[in-house]
C-alpha cells in the first residue's frame, strides 16, 4: 500500500477531496463513496480507502457541528445501538482491507456504487433498502446492531456506507436533521478508524498520513460551499448530480477490474 506523490497527482486529490466534499455538502452524504471510488480508479484501492479515512473524519466533524445540543444529545441516545455495532463491524472490516486482491476490489467497489444508485433512484419503485418493514421494527435495537454491524465490516473494508445511509433515510427526517445524523454516526466510526488505521500499519510512511491530513483542508472547505448550496439547489437536481456521477464511477470501476481478472 503506497502512494507515490507527485504535482499531478496531488492536484488531483485536491479537486477530488473540494468536489466529494461540495457533493457531502450538498447531499449530506457521497464523500466518501465518490473521494474513495474516484482514487480508487487511478490509485491502488487499498490505498485509496486508507488516505481518505482522515478527510473523512474531517468532514463529518464539520458537519456534526449543524447539530443543537439537543438533537446531538437525543441523536446520539436513539441511534446508540446502530454507531456501538457499526464501530466493531468497521475494525473487522479495516483487519481484511490490506489482504483483498485489487481487482475484486475495483469490481466490489464499482458494483457497490452502482447498487446504491439502484436504490436510491425513485424511477423505478424497489423495496425499501434497509428491509425492515415498519419504522417502528426498524428502530428497534437488535435491528439497529444487525445493519450498523454489517455495514460496518463493508465500510471498514471499502469506505462505502450506503447502507447505513440508506438505513437512517428511512426514518423520514428531515433533510437537515439527517445530514446531521449521518454525520454523527460515521464520526464516531471515522475517530474509531483513524487509530485503528495507525495501528494496522495502513499509513506506510510519514509522507502518507501527512498528505492525508493534509487533503482534509480542501475537503472541508468543499463541505463549507456545498453547505451554502443547500437551500439553494432542488432535490432532484442534487439526486440526479450524485447518482449520474456516481453511475460513472461505478461502471468504470467495474469494467476496469473485471479487465484484470
Amino acid at each position: 500500500m503506497t502512494l507515490a506523490l507527485s504535482a499531478d497527482l496531488v492536484a488531483m486529490i485536491v479537486v477530488v477531496v473540494a468536489v466529494a466534499g461540495a457533493v457531502n455538502g450538498v447531499a449530506g452524504f457521497g464523500f466518501a463513496v465518490v473521494g474513495t471510488m474516484v482514487l480508487a480508479a487511478t490509485l491502488d484501492p487499498a490505498a485509496a480507502v486508507a488516505f481518505m479515512i482522515l478527510p473523512m473524519f474531517a468532514v463529518n466533524l464539520s458537519l456534526v457541528g449543524d447539530l443543537s445540543r439537543e438533537e446531538l444529545r437525543t441523536c446520539g441516545t436513539r441511534f446508540a445501538p446502530l454507531l456501538v455495532a457499526a464501530l466493531a463491524g468497521t475494525v473487522a472490516g479495516m483487519a481484511l482491507l490490506d489482504r483483498l486482491p485489487e481487482a475484486p476490489v475495483r469490481v466490489l467497489l464499482g458494483l457497490v456504487s452502482l447498487g446504491f444508485v439502484a436504490t436510491a433512484q425513485r424511477a423505478v419503485p424497489l423495496p425499501n433498502p434497509s428491509g425492515m418493514g415498519t419504522r417502528e421494527t426498524a428502530e428497534t435495537p437488535l435491528v439497529m446492531a444487525t445493519v450498523g454491524a454489517v455495514s460496518g465490516v463493508l465500510f471498514g473494508a471499502t469506505n462505502v456506507g450506503v447502507q447505513l445511509v440508506a438505513y437512517v433515510r428511512s426514518f423520514d427526517l428531515s433533510h437537515g436533521l439527517f445530514v446531521g445524523v449521518v454525520a454523527l454516526v460515521f464520526v464516531g466510526i471515522n475517530g474509531l478508524r483513524v487509530a485503528a488505521a495507525a495501528a494496522l500499519g495502513f499509513y506506510p510512511d510519514a509522507a502518507f498520513a501527512l498528505a492525508s491530513v493534509a487533503a482534509a483542508v480542501p475537503a472541508v472547505a468543499g463541505v463549507a460551499v456545498g453547505k451554502r448550496l443547500r437551500d439553494r439547489v432542488s432535490d432532484r437536481l442534487r439526486r440526479g448530480t450524485v447518482l449520474g456521477l456516481l453511475t460513472v464511477i461505478g461502471v468504470r470501476l467495474v469494467l476496469g477490474g473485471a479487465g484484470v481478472l
